[in-house]
């Protein structure tokens, strides 16, 4: 046990407490004298400097959800209050990973005034049906519960923020 802590300890020994070193403690030729002589001046086995440090916390709103059943659909896409783009997608569609990450970029390029949300047809197939998915990628843009805008198919990054801007209403 004490060799696990000593072997911790010694571990996250950083950068910045090497630098604290005296040059004695640095370049002498015994290594308990030298051992000694850092632990007395530099106390870098004590408890203290082996904690992490916490990173500082950012709030930060998510650019799009998976959306879990259609409890969560009725909660965040029909009941919100931003407009909301709905990514049909699958895991197994080539062009659904293409489009998803360029549809996210439109998105996050408002700036928090539309929400995106990602509906795995596999997974949520009666919310297909519902919304008369019959290819994927399937997008469809939403405000207040209705449909407002769709498209099928791959569209380049252009066509996506107009897409997008339309839905807003700019």
């Amino acid at each position: 046990m004490a060799h696990r802590l000593l072997v911790r300890r010694i571990w996250t020994f950083s950068v910045k407490d090497i630098r604290c070193l005296p040059t004695s403690a640095a370049t002498s030729s015994s290594f308990s004298t030298s051992l000694q002589s850092a632990t007395t001046r530099v106390s870098f086995l004590s408890p203290a400097r082996t904690l992490p440090r916490a990173l500082p916390h950012t709030s930060r709103r998510e650019v799009s959800f998976n959306v879990q059943d259609n409890e969560d659909f009725t909660e965040r896409v029909i009941n919100s209050d931003l407009p909301v783009v709905v990514d049909f997608h699958a895991q197994w569609c080539g062009p659904c990973k293409i489009l998803g990450p360029r549809l996210e970029k439109a998105v996050a390029k408002q700036k928090g005034r539309v929400a995106m949300a990602k509906v795995d047809i596999d997974d949520h197939t009666d919310l297909a049906i519902e919304y008369g998915v019959s290819a994927v990628p399937t997008v469809i843009a939403m405000r207040g519960g209705d449909v407002v805008d769709h498209f099928v198919g791959i569209k380049d990054d252009d066509e996506l923020d107009s897409f997008v801007s339309k839905v807003i209403g700019q």
